[in-house]
């Protein structure tokens, strides 16, 4: 996979170039050192991923995300910053990750390999132009004690409401977010499936339906023990739904 790395400083670049130098199935196509060149370099050369700075002099590496994400074929971005501030101006720019420097070779290399080609094959996918207000967000963004987390949606099994907050359980644990269920039930359309007024959960997760001995029906995941409660006015529709699958 072809990658492009941006940063205004010549030594954090080129300790980022190394480290994917070490990496099975990854190329370094190119470098930049500012926004506005990252983006010329990103048309001119095609990668499948920008390693992207933020502070930089002149366009910064937000405003450079966001005229990445308006290209035909956009690159999946991480950024790499020593600002974690930031994290939720990336979210904007339907950024694929997010790296506190130093960064972390395991780091690196466990977001490179989640994003893979996915902003390219989506793009694949879909007949005709897509405009940017139908994009979707390839992570969800959460406030936790650590920081600012990015959890891959492929990685989410389930939101759940729960007064204010909604809860995403995802293959490492839980965390809040402040979205609705009806938001994110507009936002990412069939892959999820509503199951209770209070539930949705992801499609490419459901494993099954089953009945306990009260009557109650109950979703089955891959990846989690936790079997959410079905309403019965969902039961058939997830009944059919299932069985096509």
């Amino acid at each position: 996979m072809r990658v492009l790395v941006v940063d205004d400083e010549k030594l954090a670049r080129e300790r980022i170039v190394r480290m994917v130098g070490t990496m099975d199935a990854y190329e370094v196509v190119g470098e930049a050192s500012s926004g506005d060149e990252a983006v010329q370099k990103s048309i001119d050369l095609e990668p499948d991923i920008v390693l992207l700075d933020i502070r930089m002099p002149g366009t910064d590496g937000i405003d450079a995300g966001h005229q990445l994400a308006e290209l035909s074929a956009p690159p999946a971005v991480i950024y790499c910053t020593a600002f974690s501030e930031h994290a939720i101006e990336a979210i904007d720019t339907n950024a694929a990750g997010y790296l506190l420097k130093p960064v972390r070779r395991e780091a690196l290399y466990d977001s490179l390999g989640k994003i893979g080609r996915t902003n390219k094959l989506q793009a694949l996918a879909v007949s005709g132009e897509e405009s940017p207000k139908q994009r979707t967000r390839t992570h969800i963004s959460s406030k936790t004690r650590r920081g600012i987390e990015l959890i891959p949606l492929s990685e989410v099994r389930f939101f759940q409401a729960d007064h204010k907050y909604v809860t995403v359980r995802h293959e490492g644990g839980e965390v809040l977010i402040d979205d609705t269920l009806r938001d994110l039930e507009d936002e990412f359309g069939d892959r999820v499936v509503r199951i209770h007024r209070n539930a949705l959960v992801l499609m490419d997760h459901l494993d099954g339906l089953e009945r306990d001995t009260r009557g109650h029906y109950r979703v089955r995941m891959r990846g989690v023990e936790d079997k959410l409660d079905v309403s019965r006015r969902h039961v058939s529709g997830l009944r059919r739904l299932i069985q096509s699958l």
